[in-house]
């Protein structure tokens, strides 16, 4: 299957000549699979004005049409699992299987969002005289400049859109150049379902130009991003001169609390598999494992025999359970965090180690009873790499399950139910997921804390990110 076309969609008109291009490489192999136009200045203020234009026009599309079309959206992206799925499989490299999955999730975000449109509801309040009337009711905020980064090339860039389209506002999304086709392919399915020119533009190019362009400009209301801490942190300090509304996913680290009440050897194997997905390039990787003392030698034992096993290669193989890296620069910070753990005198268990010369394959790494003070235990590895750590209890799994500035996602394997309350109270986490491995759905709300970021996206929650609420009153 050919590579999608790629090119920059600004008020409805498809560019694909006359800018400077950036390649597109492929991780398995590193070969160039395309040639992505980058978006000048001029471009952006395009997108922006056509934004302003397009909001106005989408604003008054009554709620039910919006679902229609909404809905529609995720309709063409079932009908292209496939493409979605080998395009998605090709330039980030996840294996063809989760890949397809992925296609199935952005559906998912269309449909939710698509029903979520038609329930916007106000809510009347009790007057103060018999001919008083008080109402709310939420209108969209406005324009949105919305952020996605590699990692979910479908996935984010359809919670994004999705929500901003079902809440009746306009977007303009800057995806991630390294996996740009995926996001094309959710703009050419908002083109097919028939929402209006201008109501979605989609850009790619330098970051910071666009970036502070976007977020300068008086026609952006809101703005959602996700990724790095430190870019957040910039990008907040940015809208602020504008008090844009914000939303901010930014990284996680996410420690697994399991005690020895629980299946041990059912949930290790379960756990290699939600870890290595992705090759654990995701921001809810379970990655600090906090094992009860007892559990520990069975966990890890069957941990690494699980984590040996995984099959590494073609994410176009249908055998094949992990992919490569999205790129070089993660090849790195795996090498750089295995080194440094290396030189603490951390047992590296297994991996540690690139497979392979082509392409940009690293082996799933284990570090046993790693200290606090290492990097892998400080700094998202964004890699299949797992922390294995014995304790001795609660309290010393809360303590440093906790420890860290980043609070995302968090997982949690006990069947005590006094346990899972104080877990439940204590552990400082966004999303907190007992005895499972799913921490969001497109139904419910999905956000973190602290250095992993503020507000939701998803659910009514993330609807409301989009909105903002008028209050009415009548004599």
């Amino acid at each position: 299957m050919s590579y999608p076309d790629l090119s920059l969609l600004v008020d409805g008109v498809w560019i694909t000549e006359g800018r400077e291009t950036l390649p597109v490489l492929e991780p398995a192999s590193g070969r160039e699979l395309g040639r992505l136009p980058m978006a000048r200045e001029a471009d952006v203020d395009t997108a922006l004005a056509a934004a302003a234009r397009g909001f106005e026009v989408w604003r008054k599309v009554p709620a039910y049409e919006r679902s229609r079309m909404v809905r529609r959206v995720g309709e063409l992206i079932r009908e292209q699992r496939g493409l979605f799925g080998q395009t998605i499989a090709r330039e980030l490299g996840k294996p063809l299987a989760e890949a397809e999955r992925e296609a199935d999730t952005a559906a998912e975000m269309f449909e939710w969002a698509a029903e979520e449109a038609r329930r916007s509801y106000g809510r009347t309040i009790p007057g103060r005289t018999p001919t008083q009337q008080l109402t709310t009711h939420w209108e969209p905020v406005g324009p949105v400049a919305a952020f996605a980064p590699w990692n979910a090339p479908a996935i984010t860039p359809a919670r994004k859109i999705s929500g901003a389209l079902a809440a009746g506002c306009s977007v303009v999304i800057k995806p991630a150049e390294e996996t740009p086709a995926a996001a094309l392919l959710i703009a050419g399915a908002v083109q097919s379902a028939g929402v209006p020119a201008g109501v979605l533009n989609m850009l790619f190019g330098d970051p910071g130009m666009i970036s502070a362009r976007m977020t300068a400009s008086p026609i952006i209301k809101a703005l959602t991003f996700t990724g790095s801490t430190r870019v957040g942190k910039a990008l907040a300090a940015q809208a602020g001169a504008t008090l844009k509304r914000l939303t901010l996913e930014l990284g996680g680290h996410a420690p697994v609390l399991l005690f020895g009440d629980v299946d041990v050897e059912s949930v290790a194997r379960a756990a290699v598999a939600a870890k290595f997905r992705n090759c654990g390039q995701v921001c809810t990787s379970p990655t600090r494992f906090y094992i009860e003392a007892g559990a520990y030698p069975r966990f890890a034992e069957v941990f690494l025999d699980a984590a040996r096993k995984l099959k590494v290669g073609d994410p176009l193989d249908a055998a094949t359970q992990m992919g490569p890296l999205a790129g070089p620069r993660r090849l790195e910070t795996m090498e750089r965090l295995v080194a440094d753990a290396r030189a603490r005198g951390v047992t590296v268990a297994t991996g540690g180690e690139r497979v392979g010369s082509a392409g940009w394959f690293f082996a799933p790494t284990v570090l046993l009873d790693a200290p606090d003070d290492c990097l892998a235990a400080n700094e998202e590895p964004f890699g299949p790499l797992a922390l294995i750590s014995p304790v001795a209890d609660v309290d010393e799994a809360l303590a440093r399950a906790n420890r860290l500035p980043q609070a995302l996602a968090a997982y949690a394997f006990t069947y005590d139910a006094r346990r899972q309350q104080r877990i439940a109270a204590e552990l400082d986490a966004g999303t907190i997921a007992f005895n499972h491995w799913q921490a969001s759905w497109p139904e419910t709300p999905f956000g973190g804390r602290g250095d992993s970021g503020f507000g939701v996206e998803g659910g009514v929650e993330g609807l409301q990110a989009f909105q903002q609420v008028k209050f009415t009153s009548h004599a």
